[in-house]
C-alpha cells in the first residue's frame, strides 16, 4: 500500500495508542449470521424515514427498503454508492472511479437533483445544483446501523428536493461501537485502511473516534487508456452519546479531504461538519427533539471555479399522542447557507453574483389517526419558504389498511417540488456579457404530483415481499431555450412517469436466504406548445426501462459464508449505453471471534462494461478483486 499522508498516519498512530489502553467497557461485537436474522426480525426493524418516528417496517405505508448493517458487511462494497446498489428501489450507475449517478424513479444523472440524502440527519446536497457530490460523501461502513431508502416523495417531512426519494444513512450509537476495530483492504482497484476506537467515560458517556483512508485507481476507456481519475480520500470523525434519564444527547463531527486526478490539474473537495442533537422522552410516548449542525464544504475545480459553502441548520420536532389512536408530529426548521464562489475562469463560465446568502425556513405537521382496528389515515402539510420562489406548499395524504396480520395495503397522494438551484438562476457562460447561456431570472420550482399504491406482506415466517405502483405527473420541468439574447434556463417541459417496483426475501433454510427485486419505468415528456428546448427531453435524465436483481446468502459452516448478487440493468437511451448483467461474489471466513477475512469479486458477468456516458469518452469497468481483513476487540 502506498505511503499514507503524514496527517492521516498521525491520526492512525494516535488511535493505535488509544487502542492499547485497557478499557473496562471494551467488548467484541459478535458478527451476525443468517440464523440470527429471521425475516420476522427484519420485518420488526424500526424505521424512522417515513413518519419521523419509530415504526415497524411491516407497518410502513410507503415504498421503503432497509439496507441493514449485515447486508453491508456481506456485500463486500467499498463505498456508499456501491452499498446503495443493494436497494432495489434505487438506480445506481458508475460514471468513473469516483462519480455516480443515483436516483429513484427516473431523472438519473451525475447531477441528479431530485433525491434528498441525509447522513445522521444532516442534509448533504449542494445548492449549486440541488444534488449530491458523491465523491465527497464517505463514512466508515462498519459504523452504519442501517440505510433507509424511501422511493417516492417525502416533501411533507423533508421539504423540497425530496421529489423522487429519500436516502437516510443512520450510523450506530457510540455505545454500540466499543473497543477497537481495524479494517484493511487491498484490491485491483481500491485500497483502504480504517481504524476505530470506542470507550465510555466514568460518567457514562460513550464515544468513538475513527479515521480511514481510501485510494482508487484510474478507470479506463474502451481503448484501455486511463481516464485520469485516480483519487485519495482521507476522513476522520468522532461521535459521543449520553443518556441520562429521559434525555438523550449526541454530538458528532467529521473532517475529510479528497484529491482527484484530472486533466489539466487535479480537483480537491474537502470539508468539516459538527452536529448536536438533544431529545427528551415525555409522558405518554411523546418526544421532543432539537438538532443543530454546521457544515463547511469546499470544492476546487481548476479551470472552472472554487466554491466554499457554509451551512447552519436548526431543526425542532415534537411527537405526541393527544388522543388514543392519534399520533401528531409537528415542528419547524431554519437553514442559512453562505455560498462563496471564486470564478477562476470567467472567460468560460461564472456564477453571478459570486457570493450568495440563502435562507430557508419551514413549519410542518403530520397527523395519523386510526379509523378502526385495521385502517389508518395520515394527513400532512409543510410550508417551506426559500429566497428564490417564496412559499411552497407540500401536502400528502396516506391511507393504510391491514386486511390480515402481516399484510398491508396502502395508498398515497402527494405534491412536492424541486426548488431552483444557483445553476438554474445564476449560471452564465461566458462569465461576461454577451452571454451564450444564462440562468433563468424567471425560473420557477419544478412540480411533481404523485399517486402511489402498494402491498406489503409476510404470508409465512420465511417469506416477505412488497409491491408498489406509482404515477408521477410533472409540471415546469427545467429546459434550455434559445432566445434573441442567447440560451436561458426555463420551465418548458412537462410529462408523466409510471412505474412498478417490487422486492422479496425468502429464507429457504436456516443457512440459506435469497432476495430479488424488479423495477419497470415508463416516461413520457414533451415541450410546452410553442417552445422547442435545446437538446430535447434527453436533458431530463437517462434511465433504463427495466432492471432486476437476484441475490443469495449462504452460511457454509465452519465460520464461512458465501454471498452472490446478480443485477441486470436495461439499456440507457440517450446517450446510448448498452444493457449489462453483472455478478458480484463474496467469500467470508470468521477465523475466530474478532477476526474476519473476505474476498469480494466484482463484475463477473462480462470482461468489462460501461454504465454511464457517451461512447467517445466514457469509462468501462472490468472484473476486480478486493481482499479484506477486519479485526476487532
Amino acid at each position: 500500500m502506498q505511503k499514507l499522508s503524514r496527517s492521516f498516519a498521525a491520526t492512525l498512530a494516535g488511535l493505535s495508542l488509544a487502542a492499547g489502553i485497557p478499557a473496562a467497557h471494551a467488548q467484541y461485537q459478535r458478527t451476525a449470521s443468517l440464523v440470527d436474522l429471521s425475516l420476522e426480525q427484519l420485518a420488526n426493524v424500526e424505521v424512522t424515514s417515513v413518519s419521523k418516528r419509530p415504526q415497524r417496517l411491516s407497518d410502513v405505508s410507503a415504498a421503503a427498503y432497509v439496507i441493514s448493517a449485515e447486508d453491508i458487511r456481506r456485500s463486500g462494497a467499498t463505498s456508499l454508492p456501491e452499498v446503495l446498489r443493494l436497494a432495489p428501489n434505487l438506480q445506481v450507475a458508475r460514471a468513473d472511479a469516483n462519480q455516480y449517478a443515483v436516483t429513484a424513479r427516473g431523472f438519473n444523472s451525475v447531477l441528479s437533483n431530485k433525491m434528498l440524502v441525509l447522513i445522521d440527519g444532516r442534509t448533504v446536497y449542494s445548492p449549486l445544483f440541488s444534488g449530491v457530490f458523491w465523491e465527497a460523501q464517505d463514512v466508515m461502513l462498519e459504523d452504519i446501523e442501517r440505510i433507509e431508502v424511501l422511493g417516492g416523495p417525502g416533501g411533507t417531512l423533508y421539504g423540497s428536493n425530496a421529489v423522487q426519494g429519500v436516502i437516510n444513512i443512520i450510523t450506530r450509537s457510540a455505545a454500540d461501537t466499543q473497543g477497537t476495530l481495524v479494517s484493511l483492504g487491498l484490491g485491483s482497484e481500491d485500497r483502504a485502511l480504517a481504524v476505530r476506537y470506542g470507550a465510555s467515560t466514568a460518567s457514562g458517556t460513550a464515544y468513538r473516534v475513527w479515521a480511514k483512508e481510501t485510494r482508487r485507481a484510474n478507470s479506463e476507456l474502451t481503448s484501455g487508456a486511463p481516464v485520469r481519475d485516480e483519487s485519495r480520500m482521507s476522513h476522520a470523525g468522532f461521535r459521543a452519546d449520553r443518556t441520562s434519564g429521559a434525555d438523550h444527547v449526541t454530538v458528532q463531527g467529521d473532517l475529510y479531504q479528497t484529491r482527484i486526478d484530472q486533466a489539466p490539474a487535479g480537483r480537491r473537495v474537502s470539508g468539516a461538519n459538527l452536529l448536536g442533537r438533544w431529545a427528551r422522552d415525555l409522558e405518554g410516548g411523546a418526544r421532543a427533539q432539537v438538532q443543530a449542525y454546521f457544515d463547511r464544504a469546499e470544492r476546487d475545480q481548476p479551470g472552472t471555479l472554487r466554491d466554499s459553502l457554509d451551512t447552519w441548520d436548526l431543526d425542532f420536532q415534537h411527537l405526541s399522542r393527544p388522543l388514543p389512536g392519534h399520533d401528531l408530529i409537528w415542528g419547524g426548521g431554519w437553514r442559512l447557507q453562505n455560498d462563496d464562489v471564486d470564478n477562476t475562469s470567467p472567460a468560460a463560465l461564472a456564477l453571478l453574483p459570486a457570493k450568495r446568502r440563502l435562507v430557508l425556513w419551514n413549519v410542518f405537521a403530520q397527523h395519523e389517526q386510526a379509523l378502526g382496528e385495521r385502517l389508518k389515515l395520515t394527513l400532512g402539510l409543510k410550508l417551506e419558504h426559500n429566497d428564490y420562489t417564496g412559499a411552497e406548499w407540500l401536502p400528502n395524504a396516506r391511507l393504510a389498511f391491514e386486511p390480515a396480520a402481516n399484510h398491508l395495503l396502502w395508498g398515497a397522494v402527494s405534491r412536492t417540488v424541486r426548488t431552483p438551484s444557483r445553476v438554474d438562476k445564476e449560471f452564465f457562460t461566458p462569465g461576461v456579457a454577451p452571454f451564450a447561456l444564462a440562468g433563468g431570472p424567471n425560473f420557477r420550482s419544478e412540480v411533481a404530483k404523485v399517486a402511489e399504491i402498494g402491498w406489503r406482506a409476510q404470508p409465512r415466517p420465511s417469506l416477505s415481499y412488497a409491491v408498489t405502483a406509482f404515477h408521477h405527473r410533472f409540471e415546469r420541468l427545467r429546459s434550455l431555450d434559445l432566445g434573441p439574447g442567447g440560451a436561458t434556463f426555463n420551465n418548458n417541459f412537462e410529462g408523466k412517469l409510471t412505474g412498478l417496483s417490487a422486492w422479496a426475501q425468502w429464507r429457504v433454510s436456516e443457512r440459506w436466504r435469497i432476495n430479488g427485486g424488479y423495477s419497470h419505468l415508463r416516461q413520457h415528456f414533451e415541450a410546452l406548445a410553442g417552445t422547442a428546448p435545446l437538446g430535447g427531453t434527453a436533458s431530463l435524465g437517462n434511465d433504463p426501462r427495466q432492471r432486476w436483481t437476484l441475490g443469495a446468502s449462504i452460511d457454509a459452516g465452519r465460520g464461512m459464508e458465501i454471498d452472490l448478487q446478480l443485477r441486470h440493468i436495461g439499456a440507457l437511451p440517450n446517450p446510448a449505453v448498452p444493457a449489462y448483467t453483472a455478478l458480484d461474489a463474496r467469500w467470508g471466513w470468521r477465523v475466530r471471534p474478532g477476526l474476519e477475512l473476505s474476498v469480494a469479486l466484482r463484475n463477473l458477468g462480462d470482461p468489462r462494461h460501461p454504465e454511464w456516458g457517451a461512447a467517445a469518452n466514457r469509462a468501462e469497468f472490468e472484473r476486480s478483486v478486493f481482499v479484506k481483513a477486519v479485526w476487532q476487540h
